[in-house]
Order: C-alpha cells, then sequence, then structure tokens
C-alpha cells in the first residue's frame, strides 16, 4: 500500500510540467510573446519528481547528476536571457553539452540494464549526416556544433542502454536538437511549425528521460 502511495505522489509530482510543456508548446505554436516565460519554467517544474524522489537516489551523485543534466538545460533554455551581452549561440551549445555529459554518466554508471544494442550504431550514423549536411553552414561554430553532436550523440546512444522510456526520451532529445539545429542553420528549408515541434520533442524527451530514471532507480531501491 506504502509503495502503491508512493507511486502515485510521483505521478502527480510530474502534472505541473506536463501542463506546462502542454501550454507553452500550444503558445509557441499561436506565435504569443508568453511562450519564452513559461518555457523557463519547464525544467524547475521537472526538477519537482526528481527532489519529491531524492530518497530514492542513491548514491548521493545519483541526485546530483540529475540535478545537474535539469540545472544546465535550464541555463540552455535560457541562455539569451540570462546573458543578454554574450552570444547567445555557444552558451546553449556549452550549457546543453554539460547536461548531455551529466545524463551519459548517469545512464553509464547508474541506470544501465543491459548492453548497448545494435542499433544504437544509428546514432554515429546521424553524426557523420549532420556534419555532412549542416558543417558547411556553420561557419566558425563548425568545431563546437560537431563536439556537441558527439554528446548529443551519446546521449541518444547511452540512453539505450537504460528502461525503455529512457531509451525514447533520448530518441526524443536527439530529434528535438536535430530539428533546431536545421533552423539555426537551413532555416528557409523549415516549416513555420518546425519551431513548436522542436520544443514538443524536447519537452517529451526531457520527460521521459526523468520519468524512466526514477522508474528504475525506485525498482533498485524497493
Amino acid at each position: 500500500m506504502q509503495r502503491r502511495a508512493s507511486s502515485s505522489l510521483l505521478a502527480w509530482a510530474f502534472l505541473p510540467y506536463v501542463a506546462v510543456s502542454v501550454l507553452h508548446v500550444a503558445l509557441l505554436a499561436a506565435g504569443s510573446p508568453l511562450a519564452g516565460p513559461t518555457k523557463l519554467l519547464l525544467m524547475p517544474l521537472l526538477a519537482i519528481p526528481v527532489l519529491a524522489a531524492a530518497r530514492w537516489l542513491k548514491p548521493p551523485t545519483t541526485l546530483i547528476l540529475l540535478l545537474a543534466a535539469l540545472l544546465f538545460s535550464w541555463l540552455g533554455d535560457g541562455a539569451g536571457v540570462f546573458f543578454p551581452a554574450a552570444p547567445e549561440l555557444p552558451l546553449m551549445l556549452l550549457f546543453f553539452g554539460i547536461a548531455h555529459v551529466a545524463y551519459i554518466l548517469l545512464f553509464a554508471r547508474r541506470l544501465s540494464v543491459r548492453r548497448m544494442p545494435w542499433w544504437a550504431l544509428v546514432y554515429a550514423l546521424w553524426w557523420v549526416a549532420m556534419i555532412t549536411v549542416l558543417g558547411p553552414h556553420t561557419g566558425g561554430l563548425l568545431v563546437a556544433v560537431a563536439v556537441y553532436g558527439v554528446v548529443l550523440g551519446g546521449t541518444a546512444a547511452f540512453s539505450a542502454r537504460c528502461h525503455p522510456l529512457v531509451a525514447i526520451g533520448g530518441a526524443f532529445f536527439l530529434a528535438s536538437d536535430t530539428l533546431l539545429a536545421f533552423r539555426l542553420f537551413l532555416p528557409e528549408g523549415l516549416p513555420a511549425w518546425s519551431s513548436p515541434a522542436v520544443m514538443l520533442s524536447y519537452t517529451l524527451g526531457q520527460g521521459l528521460i526523468i520519468a524512466g530514471a526514477l522508474v528504475t532507480l525506485r525498482k533498485r531501491a524497493a
């Protein structure tokens, strides 16, 4: 009974994130100026279920890595707001790169439930394809984009070793950044709806990663 009650409480802890994610994507699709402020609420709200499950997250580095991934994702989301005098794109790459490193460490050390599946090689092929297509359009950011692509692909690949929710989340996260990369470097090739699609896949990716991580860690604690 106690286990069922704690599971119900954890599910409720995700509701603010789900509600604001839906609202944010809808506002973005409508072109509302409120889309920006709601974006900055996403990662703090996703930290709520993590903190609610803190007693299951052993050793302490597990909680640290989860919160670090969310913190640096939040800084990446708001790079232009938090650091208006700095170049936004390089800061985004830096902050999200750190977030991906935190996720990779978490997946490799705490969440792995299987060996790397053979199909995860598709993420290496994805990196080659992205650099081939987008590389000529990245200018002085080619090295930064290539390095970021390695850690992004690494997150997706290592997520494939984890709970299916984490693996699907990793794939959505990669899809989001792929769409975003095309919007940044080849904007004329994408329709207007690709902007909300970026955030839809991003919110799904982050939410599924955290949900899968907490499911895995709760089972191990039990």
